[in-house]
């Protein structure tokens, strides 16, 4: 399960595949809205991944191979 701290701005996630912790902002200007990977994420049981793991899973699945 992640953990999260929440705030009304903001919130604190630990990256479903490595742990990492980092923020997630609600307001709909998050980190991840910039990357240019647009992956079916969450996977059953994930919830945001870091930007790290974010990128080696669009690398991924570029090559057909399993996140």
């Amino acid at each position: 399960m992640t953990d999260r701290l929440e705030t009304a701005s903001s919130r604190r996630l630990a990256c479903s595949r490595c742990g990492t912790e980092f923020a997630c902002t609600l307001d709909g200007e998050c980190w991840c809205m910039e990357e240019t990977a647009r992956l079916p994420t969450p996977r059953e049981g994930e919830d945001c991944l870091c930007r790290e793991c974010l990128r080696k899973a669009a690398a991924a699945t570029r090559h057909g191979a399993a996140g």
